[in-house]
């Protein structure tokens, strides 16, 4: 843990829970890696769409024109087409919450005298295909893209740093929870060491802290293990965290370590967090016997409802759902069975970014 010392915050981090304009999703295509899984993929990317569609906008990147009126008359059947914003721009692949941008609230005193309202601001950092293992040169672009086709009703500010939203989860009140493996690993920002990345995230999203979290696996996973797999913030006295209680599954000594730390940190007011733990999926392999990365931690959280992903165990699914509701007692836990996504190499968060209000224009 690494307590930091700051001026007058000029922005705050919102948290995923912070109110929602819409949520972003890049669509799969036949010229990325999900050629294969197409027919399988899209009917859940249409499951995610329609479930934020019937409580915010969702914002849509495609790679074609025939894409974009296929998606609207989809959801024109449905009465939702007016909550999607769809825009044509070419992409390498769908893994919106790492290419996408952040936002950070403008505090008030920060802002011209005139006008003191709390303005959202977008980060955008560089995207390097998480440590150059997989071609990002499209999507780094996407949103300046979007920015140039007057998608957002934020400002946009380029970050000189390689930085993925799924390697961070933010409080709303200067806390930031991260990964030592991720956010320090040699592929990400080669020229800076751990306090020079402390020092430009807490000037970027006004922190007052971060949690280190030093332990922490997932088999199968090309993040370098994203926060976003392992433990989440649900508010900002609760962690939900994958807990394995298998000794002979590969995943135990790392999980436990993970857990023991886990229970050392404490929320912004000093408290212990409230810990929830969710249960390992079984275990789910691809064609070639390669172990996927299924966690019930890459969860979404929209207005009023929260969206699961689960993977056809029905003993498991239906215990991740349980202690989701104990996580979030106040909202609706909507169960979406990624196991097709999963041959990606990522889950249900992995694809979406939020966009607080304000954002969308």
């Amino acid at each position: 843990m690494s307590s930091l010392t700051t001026e007058q915050n000029q922005y705050t981090l919102l948290p995923e829970w912070a109110k929602q304009s819409g949520v972003m999703l890049t669509w799969p295509h036949a010229d990325s890696d999900w050629a294969p899984f197409l027919t399988q993929v899209e009917p859940v990317f249409l499951e995610i769409t329609e479930a934020i569609a019937r409580r915010e906008k969702v914002l849509i990147s495609v790679d074609n024109l025939a894409k974009k009126e296929e998606i609207l008359a989809y959801f024109d059947n449905k009465s939702l087409s007016h909550q999607l914003r769809i825009y044509v721009l070419p992409t390498n692949d769908t893994w919106a919450r790492d290419h996408g941008p952040i936002t950070v609230l403008e505090n008030a005193s920060d802002v011209a005298a005139e006008d003191k309202q709390d303005k959202t601001h977008l980060l955008n950092f560089t995207f390097n295909g998480w440590g150059n293992k997989f071609d990002a040169n499209l999507d780094t672009q996407i949103n300046d893209n979007l920015a140039q086709q007057n998608a957002f009703a934020s400002s946009i500010e380029t970050v000189d740093l390689v930085l993925e939203g799924g390697s961070i989860e933010s409080d709303g009140f200067g806390t930031l929870l991260t990964t030592s493996e991720c956010l320090l690993a040699p592929t990400r920002n080669p020229d800076l060491d751990k306090a020079q990345i402390e020092a430009l995230l807490t000037e970027k999203f006004g922190l007052k802290r971060i949690l280190w979290l030093d332990h922490g696996y997932l088999a199968g996973d090309d993040t370098d293990s994203h926060v976003d797999t392992l433990a989440r913030l649900c508010d900002a006295h609760t962690i939900a965290y994958v807990r394995c209680d298998d000794p002979e599954d590969e995943h135990y000594p790392a999980l436990q370590a993970m857990e023991e730390q886990l229970k050392t940190f404490v929320d912004y007011q000093g408290n212990a967090y409230k810990l929830v733990p969710l249960p390992m999926p079984q275990a789910c392999y691809s064609e070639e016997g390669d172990r996927l990365p299924s966690t019930y931690a890459n969860f979404l959280i929209i207005n009023d409802a929260v969206l699961l992903p689960i993977y056809g165990d029905q003993e498991k699914d239906e215990r991740a759902i349980g202690q989701m509701k104990i996580a979030f007692p106040d909202h609706e836990i909507i169960a979406i069975n990624c196991r097709p996504i999963v041959e990606q190499y990522g889950s249900l968060h992995c694809l979406t970014m939020q966009l607080p209000e304000g954002v969308l224009a």
